[in-house]
């Protein structure tokens, strides 16, 4: 068996080898409070690079970010009765504001600073949103507007894990208000498609489309769209969601405005989300059993630099030698920025130092050494093809690393569809869909004809499936519920997921 730098493999357990390229790649790490996790620099620089280019998309697109409350009053969310029964069992909630000291020792809430109205901890901001809007919105004329504001939220997770489901976790809540169903239907559809552009074109991440079941619903929302992926493990993961809201929360919030004809009417409102679930999406679609793969769209540094020398007078002409080489790749340009390069001069041995970047998933490590200045060369390795690497004159580097990491990124998408639609299948009977979700069998993506309703999602429980999502591209096509045995005209897309 060849050696890697990731025990477990994929193969032999996928979860645990999940949590150890997070490990390696020093991206996280679990807090002291349960549940909730550390990100660390290089994981955070992944973030800040999802943030920067999301939010320039969004603000592309019309809108302007602003920030509203963590603390929720507790009536806000009973307003809305299906959004409350939704999330009720995941809300932290605060009860005092103030401590004292505890006759036995330590600290306890002082009896006397017991709140009026508990507080929820945000964890999610229609209906305090809905409340401000209520003040904003009095006419047509205040209509549309386009908020999204990046911040944290707390669900109440029983079973967590890093960057996919924790309790505390940050993201971007997209809220918007407008003057009829048909700007809000459009305004969803758009941002979803913004999510689309951005998993694939960013994140190298091919994704589905799609419309949610009922079931599967946001909490209170008329209509939900979701982009839905598959990682290596044949498993779904939902990484973006786009929510058409209707009315519900605008009656719920008393959202009204005096429409062109002079009559007062409830306005429309959309709400739509991704979070730091994005990083373990790009972990369990990218990275191999030797650690992290970063599409170079979203890496922290495109290329690491790293000086291999015996003594003082070999450190001196290597590192000016990876100086001037530094400079002449940042003055080169990728994805409308100049490539990032990090020097990596730690007083370390060269091979740890490798594996340090290897594990980070970087997608160049240049290694130079003494032979290489004096024969004007790089020793070039990338992190999406196997191999050791080759010497490349230094020149060609830099004049070649724009394409490069175009080819990457490219390479990295290319594998991911390819993996996906190697197991993607349609399935027309409920004997084939319960072969493919065996126990002892791979999975994927079942194509099959269904039927909306509350048999279809008993049957997928007792299997523990869920309907990830209607396609938006799918052809009507006549079939049989494969659940149900009753008409069909569509296929939904159905799988294991997080």
């Amino acid at each position: 068996m060849p050696m890697s730098a990731i025990t477990p493999t994929r193969n032999e357990d996928y979860p645990e080898w999940y949590q150890q390229v997070i490990k390696a790649a020093d991206l996280a790490e679990t807090s002291d409070v349960r549940g909730c996790m550390v990100i660390k620099p290089w994981g955070y620089a992944i973030w800040e690079n999802i943030q920067r280019q999301l939010d320039d998309m969004f603000k592309a697109t019309g809108h302007e970010n602003a920030y509203f409350p963590l603390f929720i009053p507790m009536s806000f969310l009973e307003k809305e009765a299906e959004h409350v029964e939704g999330f009720a069992k995941e809300c932290a909630v605060v009860t005092h504001h103030r401590l004292e000291p505890d006759p036995d020792g330590g600290l306890r809430p002082s009896p006397g600073s017991k709140l009026e109205e508990p507080l929820i901890v945000r964890p999610t901001s229609e209906t305090i949103i809905g409340a401000t809007f209520a003040r904003w919105v009095q006419s047509y004329r205040d209509l549309p507007i386009l908020l999204n504001q990046w911040a944290n939220v707390v669900r109440w997770e029983m079973r967590t894990r890093m960057f996919l489901r924790t309790a505390e976790f940050l993201w971007q809540e997209g809220h918007t208000v407008h003057a009829s169903a048909e700007e809000a239907q459009a305004e969803t559809k758009q941002m979803l498609d913004v999510y689309a552009d951005f998993a694939e074109n960013h994140m190298a991440m091919p994704v589905i489309k799609g419309r949610k079941t009922a079931g599967e619903r946001f909490p209170g929302a008329v209509d939900t769209l979701s982009i839905e992926a598959l990682m290596q493990d044949l498993k779904a993961l939902q990484a973006g969601t786009s929510h058409f809201l209707g009315q519900n929360f605008a009656r719920a919030q008393d959202i009204k405005f005096q429409d062109v004809n002079g009559e007062l009417t409830h306005a429309w409102t959309t709400s739509w989300g991704v979070s730091t679930r994005l990083v373990g999406g790009l972990i369990m679609t990218h990275a191999d059993d030797d650690g992290m793969v970063i599409p170079p769209k979203l890496a922290p540094a495109h290329v690491a630099i790293l000086p291999i020398y015996k003594n003082d007078d070999e450190r001196a002409a290597v590192l000016s030698y990876c100086d001037s080489l530094k400079a002449e790749l940042e003055s080169q340009t990728f994805d409308g920025a100049s490539v990032r390069v990090k020097l990596d001069d730690r007083d370390m041995r060269g091979g740890d130092k490798k594996w340090q970047w290897v594990k980070r998933g970087v997608p160049i490590r240049a290694e130079i050494g003494p032979r290489d200045v004096k024969g004007e060369g790089v020793f070039v390795s990338r992190r999406d093809i196997d191999g050791k690497g080759q010497g490349t004159p230094r020149g060609e580097l830099v004049v070649e690393i724009t394409n490069t990491l175009a080819e990457m990124q490219q390479n990295l998408f290319d594998r991911a569809a390819k993996l996906r639609d190697a197991a993607s299948v349609e399935i027309n009977s409920m004997e084939d869909f319960e072969k493919f979700f065996a126990d002892d069998a791979p999975g994927g993506l079942a194509y099959s004809h269904f039927v909306d309703d509350p048999e279809m999602e008993a049957k997928l429980k007792a299997m523990k499936l869920t309907a990830r999502c209607v396609p938006l591209d799918g052809e009507k096509e006549n079939g049989k519920c494969i659940f149900t045995g009753a008409d069909s005209e569509r296929r939904g897309v159905f799988a294991r997921a997080y």
